[in-house]
């Protein structure tokens, strides 16, 4: 990915003119995008390793993958929130790894960790950068240096096991390789969360991932059966069996560890063959209430759509006034977007019993279309997030999780602290929600702020961020549902799991990493 913003340069285009003049209505900006840095032009903080370290590191991987070059480093100091990008923009020196590291295999990352560890040099694994939660900040603690062990070698499948439904991929494997990879055996993973173009499979397990089609198909850490690790202590091997009373499961205390416990290598996850057909399906609904009890009313019957989403009022709005429609006359209420995957046989079946009951608890059927452009443009949305920076209008999201019973309540304490954080000067912040993962007993809400960026936007958004954390805390829900919890969340780490729980974390840390090299400052407070 480019060094100041999401992905790739071919999806960066510029604002369409009609929300430009949406933009300056509301915020009062110009809608001239700011001209940005080159990366050559960027300051690094000099690199700390030592020339003994280097030599060392060398020994173990290869003069070839060992970087202390002025882009790898660059593009290694961090992951892709707003304020990892606002950081990046800003003038003057940056923070960066000492070093870039490139392991072949399991092997080759072992003996990189026992070699740091034995130096006291911190270790942040890297995956694809997507973090938005500051999982990947080169955090060296009391450390005197930290590398970035990128694991994009690891990226083969090693074993697919058609009879078992099951597949071993490499942790350094992204989302679309990985599909390419299984198409060849005609199978699907099916995880597509909004990163899926750039996040990798051991970046998924690691963070608990989420995808796009989890209803149909379930989280990633549902998908885990087996997983090999690295740690500064030795290897773990974990999963024999689909399931086991072997005490409790280890792979569970490994999955969301995001580095700071192991560095997984390679993971055996379920796949399935790749889907027949698929069938679409848009809802409109009046309201987000009536949406939710309707979700509600399909995950509970047992007849999930392969994914399942609904937009509030004020997301539904923004998406029409984006494909064009800015009065909003085509859709009124919340838009829900459904889609089926499988045989023809069973998506018929499956897609006639949701939309009974769709249709029974107030929905109003909009056809295919605005499903299509929905999956069409899904992994767009970091792309509009930029080109808003750009023109002086913060964007950012954050994601909780309750019981049904609670969605409402959470609803409305998130959104009133974020409205009260960020509305400046008699100027609103526009507060969007959808429901984005669903299950029998709860959902998930994945929130989208837009606001007009104040003269210090970081301090602005972490002023926010603080607000929106301790209202989810307080309405009992969970501080984070799959964006992890890195640096960013730390600090309400002892709120959701308590003083005993982190007690826990800390002893299994110290078990598998001693000298505390992994990660620092990440998950564990």
């Amino acid at each position: 990915m480019v060094w100041d913003a999401w992905g790739s340069p071919s999806g960066h285009t510029p604002l369409p003119e009609q929300i430009r003049g949406l933009l300056a209505q509301v915020f009062g900006v110009s809608g001239e995008p700011v001209t940005r840095r080159d990366e050559g032009d960027v300051p690094l903080r000099a690199s700390a390793l030592t020339p003994e370290q280097h030599a060392g590191l060398v020994a173990v991987v290869g003069a070839d993958h060992l970087s202390l070059d002025h882009r790898d480093r660059l593009l290694h100091a961090g992951g892709k929130s707003t304020p990892d990008l606002l950081r990046r923009r800003a003038d003057g020196e940056q923070d960066a790894p000492d070093a870039v590291v490139f392991p072949a295999d399991h092997a080759q990352v072992l003996a990189v960790l026992k070699y740091c560890a034995a130096q006291t040099i911190a270790v942040v694994p890297f995956g694809g950068g997507t973090s938005v939660v500051g999982g990947l900040d080169p955090a060296r603690g009391d450390f005197p240096a930290v590398l970035a062990l990128d694991l994009r070698r690891l990226d083969t499948l090693t074993d697919v096991d058609p009879v078992s439904g099951t597949a071993t991929l490499g942790a350094g494997l992204s989302g679309p390789q990985a599909e390419e990879l299984l198409a060849r055996h005609g199978l699907s993973l099916g995880h597509f969360p909004q990163s899926f173009e750039f996040a990798t499979i051991g970046g998924f397990a690691a963070t608990r991932s989420s995808g796009q089609a989890s209803a149909g198909y379930g989280r990633f850490d549902d998908m885990i059966m087996r997983l090999r690790i690295a740690t500064p202590a030795g290897d773990l091997d974990l999963g024999r069996a689909p399931a086991s009373a072997a005490g409790p499961d280890l792979r569970e205390l490994f999955s969301g560890s995001e580095g700071a416990l192991g560095i997984i290598t390679a993971v055996t996850l379920r796949v399935h063959p790749i889907p027949e057909t698929t069938a679409y399906q848009a809802w409109s609904f009046p309201d987000f209430a009536t949406g939710a009890a309707a979700l509600r009313t399909v995950i509970q019957a047992g007849a999930a759509p392969t994914v399942m989403r609904l937009s509030d009022e004020a997301e539904t709005g923004l998406n029409l006034a984006r494909a064009g429609d800015i009065g909003g006359a085509a859709v009124g209420g919340c838009l829900a977007v459904t889609t089926f995957e499988g045989t023809a046989a069973h998506v018929a079946a499956r897609s006639a019993e949701a939309s009974a009951l769709l249709t029974a608890a107030g929905g109003t059927a909009l056809g295919e279309k605005p499903a299509r452009e929905w999956e069409h443009g899904r992994f767009a949305a970091p792309y509009l997030r930029d080109a808003l920076l750009d023109v002086g209008v913060l964007c950012e999201t954050l994601e909780t999780a309750t019981n049904w019973a609670n969605l409402a309540t959470l609803k409305a304490a998130v959104t009133t602290a974020l409205t009260d954080a960020l509305t400046t000067q008699g100027t609103p912040a526009l507060i969007m929600c959808h429901i984005s993962h669903t299950y029998p007993t709860g959902a998930s809400l994945y929130f989208t702020v837009v606001g007009k960026q104040a003269d210090d936007p970081i301090t602005q958004w972490a002023k926010a961020k603080r607000a929106a954390g301790d209202a989810i805390v307080a309405a009992g829900g969970t501080i984070t549902h799959h964006h992890a919890v890195g640096a960013d969340h730390r600090p309400w780490m002892t709120d959701e799991i308590g003083d005993l729980g982190v007690r826990v974390l800390r002893a299994v840390k110290n078990a598998v990493d001693p000298a505390g090299i992994l990660n620092p400052g990440k998950l564990i407070p």
